[in-house]
């Protein structure tokens, strides 16, 4: 369960904020979404693959 504190004189708007990026963080949302439909491991591991290089190619633009 996601907690969050809400602090002395905070905005509701600032802890929703808060809350969002937590929940973001937990990966419930992506995961949901993910179980909706059935995907072959086959085409899981693509995927991934296109994903890690397409992370690399950023990280490649950013230390040139």
């Amino acid at each position: 369960m996601i907690v969050v504190q809400i602090k002395e004189n905070e905005s509701i708007d600032k802890a929703l904020k808060r809350f969002k990026k937590k929940f973001e963080k937990t990966g419930i949302l992506r995961e949901l979404r993910a179980r909706t439909a059935y995907e072959k491991p086959s085409v899981r591991r693509r995927n991934e693959i296109i994903r890690a290089a397409y992370r690399e190619r950023l990280k490649a633009q950013q230390n040139a």
